[in-house]
């Protein structure tokens, strides 16, 4: 695919997010009715706030985690920081309901979760990077594999945390369908900022970024402080992912699939590659949010969460196919 002059994919993109936005705004739950002020104001436009916060989350972390381990892998789901996350939640809500807050978990707990949650999912990602090495290099296929134990590590206590509540995380489990949910207006006014943030201060660090992606004595030699950019991607990529699991629970596969689609479009320059990764993971989770609410199963709401992973399956196969052939 022929690479877009940097201007002209970014607003190729942002039409396509345009576009998607639309689209989800036109969908309701009633499809055959006319469209209240109130449902436009208190239902959709929020959801689609959320949508793109959660999609720019997402992506962010996608192209820190895969500048830190120098891996086109790397993806918050795949290396166990949605689950980890999730896992955090969970446990301030047993926390909660134990400081005798009800079974409303961790909702009542306020900032504690976000705390929480961006707790597990640097846990997760420390644990991944500290048995990913090999004679301390990273190894892609055992970041992979590692990274996948993590995650079942993490959700298998998640079950186990849920299990210790009287109404089995039912409360709580709310905030980890993978799906975007209506939210209250105070937590995303809170968390939307605290995404754009994170962002904007990662957007500081691109061009350390790019000298990153040489090894690490040639990154040192151009006065790189490796160390320091190291912490702050993990610090970044744990707070983006915390921030999209609360409001959306863990939806995978968006932070593998946007970071490559913005690389095949402009490049692989960190600047406009997160912003690129940004725009394309918002247009994946507003869109996947419209057709899951087109969608009527008449059983329920399909999970967003199920729709990126049929799409980032194969993905996931193809990189690895090249990983092994050495492309």
């Amino acid at each position: 695919m022929k690479r877009l002059p940097t201007p002209l994919g970014l607003a190729l993109l942002t039409l396509l997010l345009a576009g998607a936005v639309v689209l989800r705004l036109a969908i309701g739950r009633d499809a055959h009715g006319p469209v209240l002020a109130f449902e436009f104001l208190d239902q959709r436009l929020p959801r689609v706030i959320s949508g793109v916060t959660v999609g720019a989350a997402l992506a962010a972390a996608g192209v820190l985690l895969q500048s830190l381990l120098r891996n086109p892998l790397a993806s918050p789901d795949i290396l166990g920081l949605s689950a980890g996350s999730g896992l955090g939640v969970m446990v301030a809500s047993y926390i909660a309901f134990l400081a005798g807050h009800g079974i409303g978990g961790a909702e009542s707990l306020g900032i504690s979760a976000g705390l929480a949650s961006t707790l597990g999912a640097l846990v997760a990602i420390a644990i991944v990077f500290l048995f990913a090495q090999r004679k301390g290099v990273l190894d892609p296929t055992s970041l992979v594999l590692v990274g996948v134990v993590v995650a079942m590590m993490c959700g298998a206590g998640t079950m186990l945390v849920r299990q210790l509540l009287p109404d089995q995380g039912l409360a709580a489990g709310r905030l980890l369908l993978g799906a975007v949910r209506d939210v209250a207006p105070r937590e995303l006014w809170v968390l939307s900022p605290v995404c754009l943030v994170a962002i904007g201060f990662a957007a500081l660090w691109t061009g350390a970024m790019d000298a990153a992606s040489l090894s690490d004595d040639e990154t040192r030699t151009l006065g790189v402080p490796l160390g320091r950019l190291r912490a702050i991607l993990f610090i970044a990529a744990a707070v983006l992912t915390a921030d999209s699991v609360l409001l959306a629970g863990p939806v995978g596969f968006v932070g593998l699939i946007a970071p490559h689609a913005g690389r095949l479009l402009i490049g692989p320059r960190h600047g406009p590659l997160l912003a690129a990764a940004c725009i394309c993971g918002s247009t994946i989770v507003v869109f996947g949010d419209a057709l899951v609410r087109a969608i009527d199963l008449g059983s329920g709401q399909l999970p967003l969460g199920v729709l990126t992973a049929l799409a980032g399956g194969p993905v996931l196969i193809s990189l690895l196919r090249q990983q092994r052939a050495g492309v």
